[in-house]
């Protein structure tokens, strides 16, 4: 396996491969990261994981400093899994000059998570384009945890014709259901222990949808109204259509219901997906 820091020697040692796969992350990796490698491994010549926290998509009062980097474990857990190149850059290589051309996404980026987090989904799709014009990749695997996230970056590769097949793999989940997260580490135990609560009370808001629940805004206010109960601070809970995340009309049958939600000083996402008869 090959470390590599810089965008030159990078695609000098990808010049030598017949194609590559991508797996972009900001490390500190868990089973949801290796799970994504393996589902890209068998799609390419050559694995390639990107390693850099970055700073475009943090607001200014959000983790960025304190994100967890592990690089050194990160590496070990790459290798095992059987990973070819490692790019672990640092900000100046990424960044060697103010970014002043930025991707602008269109009005899903000022909607959840884009609400909460204004400007993060332009960082997100500014250092993706950057990365896959530094690794040229044909396809790129990302978790549908993120699912606002997969959805921008889908649209952005069909707009610009980007010839890359974007793969969205489902979440990974502990034995009790939380979803996998590098922020999974903030909890306390006794939050760990709590945490659970947001996908089960997403499970329980998909079997009524499915049951044909059409009151949508009775649905999200009955999870908001639990998870305060329980000592959260809910962000949004909301269904949305699939397809875009615009509010469903009656008649949609594919749905997705989304979370965000802080326990403590951690704040969690998930969602899941609804696919009506």
């Amino acid at each position: 396996m090959d470390i590599i820091h810089s965008v030159a020697a990078l695609r000098e040692r990808l010049q030598r491969e017949p194609n590559n796969v991508f797996v972009p992350t900001m490390g500190n990796l868990h089973a949801g990261h290796i799970q994504l490698i393996n589902i890209a491994k068998p799609r390419a010549a050559c694995t390639v994981v990107s390693i850099f926290v970055n700073r475009l998509q943090f607001g200014p009062r959000e983790d960025f400093d304190k994100y967890p980097r592990t690089l050194t474990a990160d590496c070990a857990k790459l290798e095992a899994a059987g990973v070819d190149v490692v790019f672990a850059p640092d900000e100046g290589e990424i960044y060697p000059e103010p970014q002043t051309y930025t991707v602008e996404p269109p009005d899903i980026q000022h909607t959840l998570d884009g609400a909460v987090r204004p400007g993060h989904f332009r960082g997100v799709a500014t250092v993706v384009l950057k990365l896959f014009n530094m690794v040229n990749p044909h396809s790129a695997i990302f978790g549908k945890k993120d699912y606002q996230q997969c959805l921008v970056l889908n649209n952005m590769v069909r707009q610009l014709a980007l010839p890359i097949e974007i793969i969205l793999a489902e979440t990974v989940r502990a034995e009790d259901g939380l979803a996998l997260s590098s922020r999974n580490t903030y909890l306390s135990l006794e939050e760990r222990k709590e945490a659970p609560r947001l996908y089960q009370l997403l499970q329980k808001a998909r079997e009524e949808l499915k049951s044909g629940a059409r009151d949508y805004q009775r649905v999200e206010l009955d999870v908001m109204a639990d998870l305060a109960h329980h000592g959260w601070k809910p962000d949004y809970i909301a269904v949305r259509r699939q397809s875009d995340l615009l509010p469903p009309e009656n008649g949609e049958r594919k749905l997705v219901v989304l979370a965000a939600a802080r326990l403590g000083k951690t704040r969690l996402i998930d969602n899941v997906e609804v696919e009506r008869g």
